[in-house]
């Protein structure tokens, strides 16, 4: 295709261009323009006489919305409140920024969500306007108040429309017994439903899916169990499911290219990562991405050591994992997707403690690990700010015998704990986490996977 019917693609879409909004002056990378921008791209093939100017001026954006772009394509991650989410809205929308538009879904918190809501409602950001209406919603308990005085009554609405996440749980089912039942109790999906304090069920595994030793993840509010054991000999697994909450059905999905078990399992913008585990008792580093729209696992880059269901969480969308190293070290790293590399964040040092759990919260990683001398059931908490590079500790300690830190959940400020006898909620700041309340634990014992998912209007009514 010829760009602005030019006789040489590269002279309209190589080298500087000046843009200029409210008389400041941008020098930037046409061709970097035309990559991340929708908006360039269109004027590039439009034929229009500015495609040959060096100098192009914006007449419906603000300086400060455009140097936020620019930053953000840099790779650089801003932190955004007031004025300038407005202006992000606003450029993200009128310029068409992907990738600025990711950063500010990945920056909706519970300070900014009510502004980055109606911002994206009024410059039509609609991937904006759904993920901040969503994280309204499952807050709405704190937030109604200021909803209904500030908001107009179509967000009001539109908001209200919505279905909260609702805390979910399978334990460690193993597929063993051919004359098994289809609604065995041990194979069920279950929800909490919290207007009841009930735990209610929500599918059945399929017979021929194990939730031992599996990896089990969301993306894009379905449910994914993949791989794990089965049988008295823990013989591994190949099948692996998918379950749409909304069609209520469960579908196969492609086999792993290498077979693991007891791996960990984490979904990321359209991708799985099945991460480290263990092969035939040995324990492996290799990582496989599934691609929800290709349907294929590929191998992506090894962790740096090999790993047994190593730690793993999400913040800001992005993707980190907990290592040890004898006898006191726990290395934090990031998966960097462009790349295709893991990255050093930060080194953890505590004599005779590992971390064994990470919880994401905005940009802040909760590192959960044991007691000294490998007292696991004293959780301590230590925080790890990736704006700031700093470490914290949270005062006190946690009894991991009242609630498990490790199915730890997070949902808008507050982070899901869970047992056989109790759940528990605790808000979650920087320098603590606060009981707020107390709820029915899961009345299974073993492992528990626990998530979110947005459940239909229409549910199961039985219980657990």
């Amino acid at each position: 295709m010829l760009l602005c019917e030019s006789e040489s693609e590269d002279q309209t879409v190589s080298g500087n261009l000046t843009i200029v909004i409210e008389d400041v002056h941008f020098c930037v990378d046409k061709k970097e323009l035309i990559q991340n921008c929708d908006y360039f791209q269109a004027l590039y093939r439009s034929g229009m006489k500015e495609c040959w100017q060096e100098e192009i001026q914006l007449q419906c954006l603000q300086a400060r919305g455009f140097l936020i772009a620019l930053t953000v394509l840099r790779g650089e991650r801003p932190i955004l409140d007031g004025d300038d989410i407005v202006e992000a809205v606003e450029c993200a929308a009128f310029l068409q920024v992907a990738l600025l538009t990711k950063h500010l879904v990945n920056s909706v918190n519970s300070d900014n969500c009510l502004l980055m809501c109606h911002s994206a409602a009024i410059f039509g950001l609609t991937e904006l306007y759904h993920a901040a209406a969503v994280f309204i919603r499952n807050m709405y308990t704190d937030l109604q108040e200021e909803v209904r005085e500030t908001f107009p009554s179509e967000l009001i609405a539109h908001v209200e429309s919505l279905s909260p996440s609702v805390f979910v749980a399978v334990g460690a089912h193993v597929t063993c017994s051919s004359n098994e039942t289809v609604h065995s109790a041990s194979r069920t999906v279950c929800y909490l439903d919290e207007t009841v304090n009930q735990w209610k069920v929500l599918t059945d595994l399929p017979l021929k899916a194990s939730s031992s030793m599996a990896g089990v993840a969301v993306l894009d509010n379905n449910l994914y169990i993949v791989g794990g054991v089965q049988g008295p000999h823990k013989q591994i697994v190949d099948s692996c499911f998918c379950y749409s909450v909304n069609s209520n059905h469960w579908t196969n999905i492609s086999r792993l290219s290498q077979p693991r078990y007891n791996f960990s399992l984490i979904g990321v913008e359209g991708h799985l990562y099945a991460i480290g585990g263990e092969y035939e008792r040995i324990v492996m580093s290799s990582v496989e991405m599934y691609d929800v729209t290709s349907a294929r696992w590929e191998f992506a880059a090894n962790l740096p050591q090999p790993a047994a269901r190593p730690a793993c969480t999400t913040a800001m969308n992005r993707i980190f994992v907990c290592l040890w190293k004898p006898m006191e070290t726990t290395e934090i790293y990031e998966y960097i997707p462009r790349k295709d590399e893991w990255q050093l964040v930060s080194t953890l040092i505590k004599q005779q403690s590992y971390g064994h759990f990470l919880v994401g919260h905005r940009d802040c990683l909760y590192v959960i690990r044991n007691g000294p001398s490998d007292d696991f059931l004293r959780c301590l908490i230590e925080c790890y700010n990736l704006t700031t590079g700093q470490w914290s500790s949270l005062p006190g300690h946690f009894t991991n015998s009242k609630g498990s830190l490790f199915t730890a959940v997070v949902r808008g400020d507050s982070v899901f704990t869970l047992n056989r006898s109790t759940t528990l909620e605790y808000i979650i700041d920087r320098k603590s986490w606060k009981p707020r309340r107390q709820l029915r634990g899961f009345p299974r014992s073993g492992s528990l996977w626990t998530f979110l998912l947005q459940l239909p209007a229409e549910l199961p009514l039985c219980s657990c």
